[in-house]
């Protein structure tokens, strides 16, 4: 006589031929509806992107006017970064906890994008200051629950491909943002003030502002509120459209793990050293204006042009990566680590190609980074994992901005051979996990 545990035996298994049916279904249709997905968060990356980049390409130049100093100027981009990057540990936790993407999307956006048009507000250096980190603020907020989503659509569509795509849309808005930015300084005006250098301290800067130059900086600000509030309303579409992006990834049964593994921890050391050693847009942006290598009107197209660059190479390195791993990597960190002595020991020439450099680095970090991120870890623990790897991240960048300030001040060689060799540091690293087998895992 069978027991009642061996009646029940056939039903389990029917189940499962349900549940494989449900999935082929599902992953025919997933591709598609993925590239939807990444194309629509694409475009509010897009909108985003032409909002807070556009304004830090001229925060550096902006605070210097309010009577910054170049010290002052690496701490507010560095500390700005840090609570960014930092609370991405909290958000990501919650995020994984909640599954509530859409909520902590919103709330992220709103303060990422608010913060922007209100520094035209602003009086005082430090008011901008707290206003700059508001906005680095709110994307830590949405960061890790967009990341999330993305990876969930990815997954059908590879991770370099899906990333890289989303990359390079995001960068097209950080390169129209600047272009928007040059161009209302050039009718405001500011573009016919004469590139001077700025020497002495802080309240000797203020006591030289033109209030011209002022109020071109400020109207830039303003203008860029059109770009927020379309950004917000296609988060609104999204969201409607795509109430459960989870969805889009056809789930598979993965073995249960404490922690992260070993080659997640090495790719962080190893992206970390990159931060650490990468001068932030704000003081390149003083340098340029403190050295005036050229008019001020010129520096948002230096930030566009990387923007530009930082796209391209994210689509290449996407595609690479999904083919090559982590070479990719490996490549973009030896070239890039060549822009710190070109941007500031070099003449225009040099230091147009030292931001050629910059970009390429970056839109290799960026694209691949989080790609590899979705690879190593379980779909269920995403959100953590993006939130602990960019809190690394974000500490230090935080470090290595203060530092890099602080040198600057006193040393610009001792920057340049910083700068370089924390970089190139970070190479052996990345063949170590390039090594791993752990570093990707199994379709």
């Amino acid at each position: 006589m069978k027991s009642p545990q061996q009646a029940a035996a056939p039903e389990p298994l029917a189940t499962l031929t349900v549940e494989a049916n449900n999935q082929s279904d599902q992953s025919k249709l997933a591709p598609h509806s993925a590239l939807k997905f990444v194309v629509l968060m694409g475009c509010i990356s897009l909108l985003a992107d032409m909002t807070y980049e556009g304004a830090r390409s001229i925060t550096g130049p902006y605070l210097a006017l309010l009577g910054a100093s170049a010290f002052a100027v690496g701490i507010v981009a560095g500390a700005g970064e840090l609570v960014g990057y930092t609370l991405r540990l909290l958000s990501g936790y919650v995020t994984d906890r909640t599954e509530n993407y859409w909520g902590m999307a919103f709330l992220g956006y709103a303060t990422n994008l608010i913060a922007v048009p209100l520094l035209a507000l602003a009086g005082r250096w430090e008011v901008a200051a707290l206003l700059i980190i508001m906005e680095r603020t709110g994307k830590a907020l949405r960061a890790p629950a967009r990341d999330a989503m993305l990876s969930h659509a990815t997954k059908s569509m590879g991770r370099g491909k899906g990333f890289g795509l989303h990359k390079a849309m995001d960068q097209t808005g950080a390169l129209l943002g600047p272009i928007i930015i040059t161009t209302v300084l050039y009718f405001k005006g500011t573009s016919n003030e004469q590139a001077t250098p700025l020497i002495g301290t802080h309240h000797s800067l203020m006591q030289g502002t033109h209030p011209a130059q002022l109020a071109g900086y400020q109207l830039g600000f303003a203008v860029l509120a059109i770009p927020a509030l379309l950004a917000l309303c296609v988060l609104l579409v999204a969201r409607f459209l795509y109430p459960h992006p989870q969805h889009l990834e056809v789930k598979r049964i993965e073995l249960e793990s404490k922690g992260f593994s070993k080659a997640y921890w090495t790719y962080l050391a190893a992206v970390a050293l990159i931060a650490a050693g990468y001068a932030d847009f704000p003081l390149i942006a003083y340098h340029f204006k403190k050295v005036a290598l050229a008019p001020d009107n010129w520096i948002p197209l230096f930030y566009s042009l990387a923007m530009g660059v930082e796209a391209v190479t994210a689509l290449i390195c996407g595609r690479l990566f999904d083919r090559n791993g982590f070479s990719v990597l490996l490549i973009a960190a030896l070239f890039s680590a060549l822009f710190a002595p070109l941007i500031f020991l070099g003449n225009l020439p040099l230091a147009f190609a030292g931001i050629i450099l910059w970009g390429l680095g970056t839109g290799a970090q960026e694209s691949v980074m989080k790609a590899a991120v979705a690879d190593m870890v379980p779909a269920n623990r995403r959100g953590s994992a993006y939130g602990v790897f960019n809190t690394g991240y974000g500490v230090c960048w935080f470090l290595g901005s203060a530092l890099i300030g602080f040198l600057y001040d006193h040393s610009i060689l001792a920057l340049v051979i910083f700068s370089v060799v924390i970089q190139l540091a970070s190479i052996p690293l990345f063949m170590k996990v390039q090594r791993n087998p752990l570093g990707r895992t199994s379709n």
